[in-house]
């Protein structure tokens, strides 16, 4: 059948119509937000290149963790900005950090969200990098001990979900295995599988104080410009336990984000990372954006692509502009 019968207008001539046959559907749940905690009481750092977003005391991160179960977003994911930092980050395993104190003020504050902790150690690190060094290369399996500490010290305190990024060989068997004999077997680990070695993560760096004091992250992180390999990681991933996985960055990755959807049968998690929030709040701050509207569309590129839940800044405006409709 050809023009005039067909016209795919007819499902396009309304709002009311769009949203009904519409494919991809945006639900605040599947939202969740990154928070940056710091010691100390009534913190409200700004991050200069984030615009709108802060490093928090653990008491601002309950009234943060308030909104957004207001909003109805599904959790928050936290990363620790110690007092003291050491060659072996061993604050990311002390119980008294800024992420264990977060995790348990946000379960009294905001019962409803599900509490997820990133594992890594490049922000406790006084070199910056992602586990102990071997003169100038971070050591592999070393750091699984290491990560394994913390993970476990997150699920004391409370956490839903453990999310290793430091990309080591071998970590999800090693904290799966340390989680279990410490006795969280129902915790789940969310595995950043494909988190490449991507120059999106400068604005993070910032939030993190967490930039190498030398060299880079390009042994262990992906390489940009292999998506095979990506599959290969999650499998491996899976093998070792992982009950989620996340591709990171997410708006660049969109290809391997579908490819992942179409092999994997856990959640897909994406990262709609800090420089992909910071190029659209300059592009909307110079008036070349709507802001909103930019926010809505990349995310629901990111879902369209096949992410089941997504990690962004814009959580919980996107929850509204969503339940708005937007």
């Amino acid at each position: 059948m050809t023009f005039p019968i067909v016209r795919p207008r007819r499902l396009r001539a309304t709002r009311a119509i769009r949203r009904m046959v519409a494919e991809t559907r945006l639900h605040p749940s599947r939202f969740v937000l990154p928070v940056f905690v710091v010691g100390g009481e009534a913190v409200r750092k700004p991050i200069r290149s984030m615009p709108g977003h802060y490093q928090l005391s653990v008491d601002q991160v309950a009234l943060l963790a308030k909104e957004a179960e207001s909003a109805g977003v599904g959790g928050v994911i936290f990363f620790g900005i110690p007092d003291e930092k050491d060659e072996m980050g061993s604050g990311a395993w002390d119980p008294a950090g800024p992420v264990p104190r977060a995790i348990e003020a946000v379960a009294t504050a905001a019962p409803g969200l599900v509490r997820w902790a990133d594992v890594c150690l490049c922000e406790y690190t006084s070199h910056g990098h992602c586990g102990p060094l071997s003169g100038d290369v971070v050591d592999n399996d070393g750091a699984l001990p290491l990560l394994s500490q913390a993970a476990v010290a997150y699920a004391r305190a409370g956490a839903d979900v453990v999310a290793p990024s430091d990309m080591m060989d071998g970590r999800v068997l090693a904290i799966r295995t340390t989680l279990d004999e410490a006795g969280h077997p129902d915790t789940v680990i969310c595995s950043y599988s494909a988190k490449y070695a991507s120059a999106y993560y400068g604005p993070f760096r910032d939030a993190a104080e967490s930039t190498p004091a030398f060299g880079d992250r390009r042994s262990h992180q992906m390489d940009p410009s292999n998506a095979r390999e990506a599959l290969r990681e999650v499998r491996l991933d899976i093998d070792e336990g992982a009950d989620m996985v996340m591709v990171k960055p997410a708006g660049p990755y969109l290809d391997v984000i579908k490819a992942v959807s179409q092999m994997s049968d856990v959640p897909l998690v994406a990262y709609q990372v800090s420089g992909e929030m910071a190029m659209i709040e300059a592009a909307a701050a110079n008036g070349w954006v709507d802001r909103e509207k930019v926010i809505v569309e990349s995310l629901t590129g990111i879902a369209r692509a096949g992410a089941d839940i997504t990690l962004t800044y814009f959580a919980v405006e996107a929850a509204g502009l969503v339940e708005a409709g937007s």
